[in-house]
């Protein structure tokens, strides 16, 4: 396996790691605090923002990765 292969592989196995984990700790956050739904909705969709962010990005790249060949 290519040296680039496996670091893009590792990106976006080790972000995607980190992204789960996260909503993990949101989630005992929004426990721990008694949010309540509105505030885990709220806590929540700032995490998905970023979230998505994170996936536009990839998209992007992708896409001019395309064009420029």
């Amino acid at each position: 396996m290519d040296t680039e292969v496996f670091e893009d592989l590792m990106t976006t196995v080790l972000v995607s790691a980190l992204i789960l984990f996260m909503a993990f700790i949101v989630w005992d956050l929004a426990k721990k605090s008694k949010a309540g739904r509105f505030g885990s909705m709220i806590l929540f969709l700032a995490l998905g923002l970023g979230v998505l962010g994170f996936v536009i990005k990839t998209f992007v790249i992708a896409g001019l990765e395309i064009e420029g060949h």
